[in-house]
């Protein structure tokens, strides 16, 4: 009987052995692999769209009256008494003071008595003179004779013009007795008492008048912005539609809407020097005396309609610590992208985009802190934010941003 050494059953084993193992092997290293590769991360994206945007910039301004008149008297004398009341609404005539008139009567009735004499002297030397005119023809008296009745009658003719703008300045002098509002609007308080004394060329008023229904308000814009302003325009990048393009919105102190709106009237033409801005005046209706002079507001001024704006939700906008602005996007096979945009200011919860980004680009506003550049990503719509452009309102800038 033919036996076979152990080392012939042995070595086939083995090999059958070494073999699985080497199987097992690479099926484990496969599957370690495949547990190392990172799994597709799910983010929310909100496709952007070009669209039309109302561009509006808030500047902040003060209210001044319409009209300002200081009531002033324009003859001296005691005030004997007033005759409004004061904070009241007074009408352009009404009579506001009295002067005493009594020396300003009297100077009217000397006038009146210079006048008459000053007639009765020229009646008088008229016949002289025509009479003196019909004997020199006759050779009864001399030619100087005649001449010198001619003169005197000229010179009476220039004393009756004389007394007539004495007289007039008395009647006018008299009439300033009575002391009138020179334009409609509400008055003061008065700044002086019966008994008191005025006179023509003191510098305290009586009292002001201010004018307040219209009222404007002057707001104050910088002359960078208003150079990129007439660019935009000029270049058709925004367009000014219809007389809205005028109207201004008003914001008043305690932060709630003004509900009348108002009109632009015009530019200073020159720049301040100290702050390196120019005035802009609008008028505003004033009924309720709502708007008193001197108070803080804060004016809407529509820019104009920017055509094809991109308008990019704040959560998909972040900062680097260049302090850059940075956007996540998801490129076409599904990898995350990082971009620098410029951004222009914002627009209710949106960012206005001049650069970095254009319609069609999915931006990431979900899961950003779970993401990096080249990673593979899964999209859905975002559900934290509403969509740029859903909203009927018309988007309005609050106060221009213009950081990169």
């Amino acid at each position: 009987m033919h036996i076979k050494s152990a080392h012939a059953y042995f070595v086939p084993v083995l090999l059958l052995a070494t073999l699985t193992l080497n199987g097992c092997d690479k099926q484990d290293q496969a599957q370690q692999a495949q547990q190392q590769q990172p799994q597709a991360v799910e983010v929310g994206v909100v496709t952007l769209k070009e669209q039309p945007v109302t561009l509006t910039t808030e500047l902040p301004g003060r209210t001044s009256a319409f009209r300002v008149a200081e009531v002033r008297p324009q003859v001296g004398g005691i005030l004997q008494k007033r005759f409004f009341k004061e904070g009241s609404e007074v009408k352009a005539g009404q009579q506001l003071y009295q002067i005493d008139p009594r020396t300003y009567q009297a100077n009217l009735n000397a006038a009146k008595a210079t006048l008459a004499q000053a007639q009765a002297s020229m009646a008088s030397n008229r016949l002289k003179a025509q009479r003196y005119a019909a004997l020199v023809k006759d050779e009864a008296i001399s030619r100087q004779e005649a001449d010198d009745a001619q003169s005197t009658l000229k010179q009476n003719e220039a004393q009756v013009e004389t007394a007539r703008a004495d007289l007039r300045t008395a009647e006018i002098n008299l009439a300033y007795t009575k002391v009138t509002a020179p334009i409609s609007g509400q008055i003061s308080r008065s700044l002086v008492t019966e008994g008191a004394l005025v006179t023509a060329d003191q510098t305290t008023a009586l009292a002001t008048i201010n004018q307040l229904d219209p009222i404007y308000v002057d707001v104050t814009q910088s002359s960078t912005d208003m150079l990129r302003l007439r660019r935009e325009l000029d270049s058709g990048l925004i367009k000014r539609v219809g007389e809205d393009a005028a109207q201004v919105k008003l914001m008043l102190e305690d932060g709630s809407e003004y509900k009348h709106p108002g009109k632009l009237q015009f530019s200073e033409v020159s720049v301040d020097q100290g702050t390196g801005s120019v005035t802009i005046r609008a008028e505003f209706p004033n009924p309720d005396r709502l708007l008193l002079p001197g108070m803080f507001v804060r004016a809407q001024l529509q820019e104009g309609v920017r055509q094809t704006a991109i308008l990019a939700p704040q959560q998909g906008i972040s900062r680097d610590l260049k302090g850059n602005a940075i956007a996540m996007v998801v490129t076409p096979d599904n990898k995350v992208e990082q971009r620098i945009v410029k951004t222009e200011r914002t627009i209710g919860t949106n960012w206005l985009i001049s650069n970095g980004l254009k319609a069609g680009d999915q931006l990431i506003t979900e899961n950003l802190q779970r993401i990096r550049p080249g990673a593979s990503v899964t999209t859905k719509p975002a559900t934290n934010v509403a969509m740029p452009g859903d909203s009927a309102q018309p988007a309005q800038q609050g106060n221009a941003d213009k950081q990169q």
